[in-house]
């Protein structure tokens, strides 16, 4: 993704100004139309370094891999707007009022914004596009379908929906991965301890009663020496390899290589992916819905798809439909569906119930990931049984076979 700054026109012949993340140029000229807005420039902006004079304005939750707002917030937000929209109470007073009850402080700065940006006439789509980090540009092309249709509270209630869902399967994935990490944690703790407690002791024993050790033991021996001589610059080595990681994923070719390998991994690459392939289904399904056209909806679900991969293989399929090739045929070429959904679609197009067919299409990856997620346990368990019993067999053999050997030695 690239800065662009743009100048245009709106609706009402005023000139506005903004920067947008895009691809491209033409992406940029995109998202503008949909906002009624006739781009008159759009320029890529240059990426400054931040000086000394400007660590103030480092968004430390952004550095430390934070998100801006939680689902929590966005689904209460999407929610009241919804029942207020509904009753028919004005978009400025609700934008209001939401500032003035809301938790979250980045979302009520923002509301504020947007409440004077309201003021100044105008659109809420384009009022909601100042601030990127906290609105999707899924969510923004929503807000604008819902205000050129006369169906904003619908718009809402459709995403309060889609981050809803978004949450349980979140929350389901951090619940499968809870039991293996503690006890990825609990082995972690149990060498830290080893190494500097219990090793040096018997090392200590066994050096004074000069036995010959074997190999078990003197393999344990050298690793708690090189932990106790060097565990300051194993700690530094640590930290710098996290956060060279972090700056290498946010890089765009680190982004892209960790998005392809991450759906490759054993076990859990299956469940991301088809995790994935759900939420782009109902993303897709929902912009469908609401009117928009099909190859603005796929740019738009492929920023929600959340990963550079499958974003260009969603991208491959926009440019073959765009060049006249059948959804069915894009799909098929992008080798990222079953055959069993690509029959679905087919029914989808034949019919012309893509929009329905897709929502089933999400709805089958999810039970197939919520079945994964079931068994994922039972699956990582036997791993972490033979890791443990990996270290279990070697301090047996590192520290009681040489007591064994020294008391068949006193007993001739």
């Amino acid at each position: 993704m690239a800065v662009f700054k743009y100048v245009g026109r709106n609706s009402q012949g005023n000139q506005v100004k903004g920067i947008l993340d895009a691809v491209n140029a033409e992406g940029v000229a995109e998202q503008l139309t949909r906002q009624r807005v006739i781009p008159v420039s759009i320029t890529q902006a240059n990426d400054k370094k931040v000086s000394s004079n400007d660590l103030s304005q480092i968004d430390l939750s952004s550095l430390f891999g934070f998100a801006a707002i939680s689902l929590d917030d966005l689904i209460i937000f999407c929610r009241q707007m919804y029942a207020l929209v509904r009753a028919g109470v004005p978009i400025l007073k609700a934008i209001n009022g939401m500032a003035e009850t809301s938790n979250s402080d980045k979302l009520k700065v923002a509301l504020l914004d947007i409440a004077n940006q309201l003021e100044g006439g105008f659109q809420l789509s384009s009022a909601l596009n100042k601030h990127p980090k906290l609105f999707s540009p899924l969510f923004i092309s929503l807000v604008n379908v819902g205000e050129n249709t006369g169906k904003l509270d619908d718009a809402f209630l459709k995403l309060a929906s889609y981050f809803h869902r978004e949450q349980d399967t979140r929350k389901r994935i951090k619940s499968a991965l809870r039991y293996p990490s503690f006890v990825l944690i609990a082995i972690s703790a149990a060498i830290v301890i080893l190494n500097i407690f219990v090793i040096p002791t018997f090392a200590n024993m066994f050096s004074k009663l000069g036995a010959d050790l074997p190999w078990a033991t003197q393999a344990l021996i050298t690793s708690s020496n090189f932990f106790l001589n060097y565990w300051e610059y194993l700690l530094v080595g640590l930290v710098v390899t996290f956060f060279a990681i972090r700056y290498y994923i946010k890089t765009t070719a680190g982004r892209y290589f960790w998005d392809k390998r991450k759906i490759k991994l054993p076990i859990v690459g299956s469940i991301i992916e088809r995790s994935i392939l759900s939420r782009f289904s109902h993303s897709f399904a929902i912009v469908l819905r609401a009117g928009v056209p099909m190859t603005s909806g796929l740019t738009l679900v492929s920023e929600a798809a959340d990963n550079t991969f499958m974003r260009d293989k969603i991208l491959t399929m926009r440019t073959n439909i765009a060049s006249g090739e059948s959804l069915l045929r894009s799909s098929v070429a992008s080798g990222l569906f079953t055959p069993l959904v690509l029959q679905m679609i087919a029914v989808g197009e034949e019919t012309g119930q893509v929009d329905s067919l897709l929502e089933e299409v999400g709805n089958y990856y999810e039970r197939e990931v919520d079945y994964d997620l079931t068994t994922l346990t039972a699956k990582i368990e036997p791993i972490l049984i033979a890791v443990v019993a990996v270290m279990v067999l070697i301090l047996a053999l590192g520290i009681f076979t040489p007591m064994w050997d020294m008391m068949s030695a006193f007993k001739n």
